[in-house]
């Protein structure tokens, strides 16, 4: 797994944001969520992550996750595999999720 760190424009408002990339390719179910839910733990509300799998599984997982817990889902992407043109359904697709963190449901649960 591979972090990084940047301070990007946001396409959406115009503002300057943490986004922090996680590459979890290779993973399975459940590990792409757990890393993620671990790493969204240690933001701020509002800083982005970008996290990239390509476990098929995590085109529900994410979506279900972020609803659950209260972050917000902002984007969804496919990636092609090298040398093909269209990721379609292909199972070595590059799965791409941009969340953006929210006051998650079970940090106010822990504070009471």
């Amino acid at each position: 797994m591979r972090y990084s760190v940047a301070m990007q424009d946001n396409p959406r408002g115009g503002l300057k944001g943490t986004v922090t990339e996680m590459d979890v390719r290779g993973m399975i179910c459940p590990l792409p969520v757990l890393r993620a839910r671990k790493a969204l733990a240690a933001m701020a509300p509002g800083d982005l992550l970008r996290v990239r799998c390509t476990d098929p599984a995590a085109a529900s997982d994410f979506p279900a996750f972020c609803q659950t817990v209260g972050h917000v889902l902002v984007e969804t992407g496919r990636q092609a595999p090298e040398g093909l043109e269209d990721p379609g359904f292909n199972q070595e697709a590059e799965l791409i999720f941009l969340i953006r963190c929210g006051d998650e449901l079970e940090k106010d649960e822990g504070a009471g």
